[in-house]
């Protein structure tokens, strides 16, 4: 609010329509609002709310008007008064200290006033207390009665001044305290006796301090004697009230022996503890009378003992001590300080907030770093906007403490509400967001721009706060740089897409060029990516964010495993652009060096290794689809063939059976035979030793079997491809039998030119039970005819012996069928075409083995 409308504001609630303090000559300097306290012996001083005309700075004026002294005095007792109070005002310009009420201007005087200003007051100690003697239903003569210059008609003096304030226990603990150091600094520095300890002389400032004032009757002492009780002039009714401190809160030795020390203020101060903690109500209410004063103080123990219950447990020796009757039996101000009551860390905290201005910066640095930050969450709420919130104001202008001061500030923005941070807080940040800051402060903004951000509106973060983030990119400093990046993972919630594209992705990337070898930057950018995947479009993830992502130094484990996690973030949905294109030709090159790096742990590793394998999954299944849907291209019939194959018996998964009728007998081989296996060259192979010589050659086997059976024919030793029947399939088989029957497999998948040599191994195992066979093979067949299952060549060449998993079945198909065709030539007529299975025809086959007989029987 702009000061000439507080001004305007201040005298339109003025009830007079012409203020006496107009007249003084301080109205110059400074614009005066409404009356809101009194203080000073009889509540004398008026204390006004104002503002400085020269920087607008807030404080308060005392107004004496000199009518008040002469209605109620004589005449010539009106300069006496007066010049009581002007030289009460020099002295507190003498006596200058942090708890002591602080004048910025000095006296103004005129015919009809004095007047001075000092820092922004709001009550007296007396006008609380007044309003909670009244609130707490304890009756009696008023405590502190007020002025009566201008009392309006009908009311009481107390009523007049009354404060509304409620004290919280930290602030009467550390007020208590502040008194405390504000005597022992006028008795062991100035060398004075205070004389009228009381509320009256006691102010409660705007931020919630007490400073001590009311120095009109100060007595000075002897340096060297200090100790020892001076000559001082007791009460007399027969003087002036304002010309006398106030007999309620005297000591008895003033009274009794007219002397005084400095423990006859520590009775003083100990009988405003028993009146803060009596409701307001002082133990001593004499009504400025001496003689009533004499017999409330022989009843003062009993009166202490009775109020010592409401008294801090702490505190309560301590106070029924400095209320005692013998001035040697009080504490002094310096051993009162070091009671537990005061052993407060918050109470300490505040206590260097009052003299913060007298540090220097390494103190004001550590004091904002540690101790106030630490203590903030013991501290009232109420004393963060009254007290510390204004402390810390100034030191938002210093450049050697502003990054101090920020890390208190920051926990009172995280912890207000929005209402407080937008009319207290926001309006001293609006000037720190654009003015000159020191690289520290900068970081430390940017670094919790997210606190600030949750208490902002819109429109503020739009055109105030975002402006300082997108300036941090340009920064030439690597630290603000940093912060910027960390500032965008915070506030990535508060950024909208157009901003993410055109602002911080482009800064971002200049970033990144310029600090390639810094991993905190690297890490940082790369969080940053992965926190502003969704608001990227698919362009600018291919062109943009995966050329950074392959320059990216993959050494460091936390960055290999950032860029891996962005890579995981890309596989999960194709709208984030990664193909199988970029996978295998950009992606899993740059990561598979990786995988033997030694920095990683196993976590680390399996982590990698999984984003790997979860690539080539995405690689295998887009390749073959891709590859079926080429051969569904393919023209006819060889479109079909893999279609054939996949129905065929290779497939099938049938019931176990029996070949019935069906006998294999075992040759006895010659001797040269014999002979001629053992000394083959290829021997070591499967085919050397099954064939005895070696398969490169195609016409071995036919000899052999030329020379063993001289008398058979041609035909006789060559095998076309049979069909056999097989248990019964589906109808769709292809091969099967229209219209019922046993379906057809058929070997159309063996062509006449290839030419292999089988490597089933056919001598019989150790052991195991025979079917209904040959004992002469007693392994050749199985119960259970797995052969169907398994009847591919590339299983037979690898599966050993013929009882893993080969067949009759397999030999007829694979092996012997190739090695015979090829032998005798394609275009021999079948045994099987020519009807070798039907009627009671029996035909022996004869394998490329000459040691094996193979004899089908009805």
């Amino acid at each position: 609010m702009p000061a000439a409308t507080m001004f305007s504001k201040f005298k339109s609630g003025t009830a007079a329509p012409q203020n006496p303090i107009d007249s003084n000559p301080i109205s110059q300097y400074f614009e005066i609002g409404r009356q809101t306290a009194a203080a000073g012996p009889e509540l004398v001083w008026k204390i006004y709310e104002a503002y400085k005309k020269s920087d607008g700075k807030e404080c308060s004026i005392f107004l004496f008007e000199k009518r008040c002294a002469e209605k109620l005095h004589k005449p010539k007792r009106k300069e006496t008064v007066t010049e009581l109070l002007r030289a009460s005002v020099k002295q507190l310009e003498r006596y200058r200290h942090p708890k002591m009420l602080q004048v910025i201007h000095p006296v103004e005087e005129c015919g009809d006033t004095l007047a001075f200003a000092t820092e922004p007051i709001l009550a007296s100690l007396a006008n609380v207390l007044a309003f909670q003697e009244s609130g707490g239903g304890i009756t009696g003569p008023p405590s502190t009665g007020a002025s009566q210059c201008t009392p309006p008609p009908g009311t009481t003096p107390k009523a007049l001044h009354a404060k509304e304030y409620r004290f919280l226990d930290i602030e009467l603990k550390y007020g208590i305290l502040q008194i405390i150091e504000a005597l022992s600094f006028l008795h062991y520095s100035g060398h004075v006796i205070h004389k009228n300890v009381c509320p009256s002389s006691i102010l409660v400032t705007k931020k919630g301090t007490w400073k001590l004032a009311g120095l009109e009757f100060i007595e000075h002492v002897n340096e060297s004697d200090a100790v020892e009780p001076i000559v001082c002039q007791p009460w007399s009714s027969r003087q002036s009230k304002m010309m006398q401190p106030n007999l309620d809160f005297m000591a008895p030795e003033i009274q009794m022996r007219s002397t005084c020390s400095f423990l006859s203020d520590m009775f003083s101060l100990g009988m405003v503890i028993c009146a803060i903690f009596n409701h307001g109500r002082p133990l001593i209410q004499a009504n400025n009378s001496t003689s009533a004063y004499l017999k409330q103080l022989e009843l003062l123990d009993d009166g202490v003992h009775n109020m010592l219950p409401r008294v801090p447990i702490p505190l309560q020796e301590a106070t029924s001590r400095l209320v005692n009757k013998e001035p040697t039996a009080r504490p002094t101000a310096q051993l009162l300080q070091l009671i537990k009551y005061f052993a407060d860390p918050a109470v300490h905290a505040l206590q260097f907030l009052d003299v913060i201005n007298m540090k220097d910066s390494p103190q004001k640095v550590n004091f904002y770093r540690t101790t106030l930050k630490d203590v903030l969450p013991y501290i009232p709420r109420k004393l963060w906007w009254q007290h510390i919130w204004p402390s810390l104001q100034p030191d938002l202008k210093t450049q050697d403490s502003l990054a101090a001061v920020l890390q208190p500030i920051l926990v009172l923005v995280q912890e207000s509400t929005v209402e407080e941070y937008e009319e207290t807080i926001l309006p001293i940040f609006r000037s720190l967001f654009v003015s000159p800051k020191t690289v520290q402060a900068t970081v430390t903004l940017l670094e919790n721009l997210h606190l600030i951000l949750q208490k902002t509106s819109r429109d503020e973060i739009r055109l105030e706060i975002l402006p300082l983030l997108f300036n941090a990119f340009e920064s030439t400093t690597i630290q603000v740089q940093n912060a910027a990046l960390v500032a965008v993972i915070n506030v990535y919630d508060y950024l909208d897409e157009m901003a993410i594209r055109r602002m911080i992705l482009p800064k971002m990337k200049l970033v990144f060029e310029k600090n390639q070898s810094d991993l905190k930057i690297m890490a940082n950018v790369l969080q940053c990516i992965e926190k502003i995947f969704d608001k990227l479009d698919k362009s600018q993830i291919i062109d943009e964010v995966l050329p950074l992502l392959w320059e990216v130094r993959l050494s460091d484990p936390e960055i290999i495993l950032r860029v891996v996690h962005i890579y995981r973030i890309m596989l999960s949905d194709k709208k984030y652009g990664l193909s199988v294109n970029i996978m295998a030709t950009r992606v899993m090159p740059s990561l598979l060096p990786q995988t033997v790096n030694p920095s990683l742990n196993l976590e680390q590793f399996t982590i990698l290794l999984e984003v790997l394998q979860e690539m080539l999954d995405h690689i295998d299944r887009q390749q073959r689809n891709k590859l079926k849907l080429d051969n569904l291209s393919i023209p006819s019939p060889e479109r079909h063939r893999p279609l054939r194959h996949q129905f065929s018996s290779d497939n099938m998964h049938v019931p176990p059976f029996n070949i019935p009728n069906l006998r294999i007998d075992q040759r006895k081989t010659s001797s040269a035979e014999d002979m001629a296996r053992k000394n083959s060259t290829g021997s070591g192979m499967l085919g050397g030793w099954w064939f005895g010589g070696s398969p490169s050659s195609p016409d071995s086997n036919f000899l052999r079997v030329a020379n063993a059976f001289p008398n058979r024919r041609l035909s006789d030793n060559t095998l076309m491809t049979p069909k056999i029947r097989i248990a019964p399939s589906c109808a769709s088989s292809p091969g099967g039998t229209p219209g019922g029957g046993l379906p057809i497999r058929r070997h159309s998948s063996i062509g006449p030119q290839e030419r292999r040599s089988s490597a089933i191994n056919l001598s019989p195992p150790t052991g195991g039970s025979m079917p209904n066979t040959s004992s002469s093979v007693p392994f050749l067949l199985s119960s259970s005819m797995q052969s169907i299952r398994s009847r591919r060549p590339s299983t037979c060449l690898s599966s050993g012996p013929l009882g893993s998993g080969s067949g009759l079945l397999q030999q007829l198909g694979s092996g012997m069928v190739r090695q015979l065709t090829t032998g005798y030539g394609s275009g021999a007529a079948s045994p099987v075409q020519h009807g070798a299975f039907n009627g009671n025809h029996s035909r022996t086959y004869v394998r490329k083995c000459p040691s094996l007989n193979i004899t089908f029987t009805n």
